[in-house]
């Protein structure tokens, strides 16, 4: 076996956690995959892997060799699929990661026209809240809403979100319409749970930006949640503007406070791990989401 095949298998053992799991998948044997993972260990001079009955468990050395390892995969797979695309259209299994919102309100309008547009491109989307380790489970594009911390992933800016503050009409006709960010005290303000910082929403008062605080009978860590309530009239309710831009266009909600109320513009992101930017699939699905978000 070639020593990049080495490599493939001692990556794909760290992600499958088992020399079985990694043996069903490439018809070898429990043990014959754990020789591969030895022959490596002796070729490079250190123990990658510590076994113990249970599990597998990276050893420093393994962490470090990890890294260098899924490189060198991402740069040779990068290249194959270049040379592919000469010949052909970006092609291949292509990993996203989104938060549940812009998944269910952005990527499931957008992903069927890139499908149209790629049709040899496969999509495993997966769709967490929670945020995830992109480098761990080898996800290809991770897109993210707001400010990033410090990262060793490739960033690209594909646009911007601003909140925006809405009720529904049937919730206005009852409760009034806020006209000075003080009225939101006399309103049920649905809240996103979480963070501290979100019960209180950012408001201009004489030029001057400050944090209002606001209470409602309800609180959620499901911005969808709260969005399906504001539209049945519990409340007012504060989202980022793809979550509700079809409920505004049609009228189910109706923007307030629009004069004095801080959008709070934040990034959303593509962030591609490192390597597989020059990759046609990937290239292809960020153009593809900087010219449609």
């Amino acid at each position: 076996m070639h020593p990049m095949s080495d490599l493939a298998v001692f990556a794909r053992t760290v992600d499958l956690g088992s020399f079985a799991a990694v043996g069903a998948e490439l018809e070898l044997t429990a043990s014959g995959v754990s020789r591969i993972v030895t022959r490596l260990e002796r070729r490079i001079g250190a123990k990658l892997l510590h076994r113990t009955t249970r599990r597998l468990v990276l050893t420093q050395e393994g962490e470090t060799f990890l890294l260098h390892a899924r490189s060198i995969l991402a740069a040779v797979e990068a290249a194959e699929a270049d040379v592919a695309s000469v010949h052909g259209r970006p092609r291949g299994n292509l990993r996203i990661n989104s938060g549940t919102a812009f998944a269910r309100h952005r990527l499931a309008r957008l992903l069927p026209q890139f499908m149209d547009q790629f049709p040899e491109i496969a999509v495993e989307l997966s769709v967490s809240d929670h945020r995830i380790d992109p480098i761990a489970d080898q996800v290809d594009v991770t897109i993210r809403v707001g400010p990033l911390g410090d990262s060793e992933l490739i960033a690209v800016r594909l646009g911007e979100v601003r909140r925006i503050i809405a009720g529904s009409p049937r919730y206005l006709e009852r409760h009034g319409i806020p006209e000075q960010a003080a009225d939101l005290a006399r309103h049920n303000c649905l809240q996103l749970s979480g963070f501290s910082r979100l019960a209180q929403w950012p408001m201009f008062e004489h030029g001057k930006r400050m944090m209002v605080p606001v209470k409602g009978s309800i609180r959620s860590d499901s911005a969808d949640f709260l969005l399906d309530l504001a539209l049945a009239g519990a409340g007012l309710v504060r989202f980022g503007d793809f979550l509700g831009e079809a409920a505004v266009k049609d009228g189910r909600l109706v923007p307030v406070l629009a004069h004095c109320h801080d959008p709070d513009p934040q990034p959303i992101t593509a962030l591609i791990l490192p390597g597989r930017q020059t990759m046609p699939r990937v290239r292809a699905f960020v153009d593809f989401l900087k010219a449609s978000v």
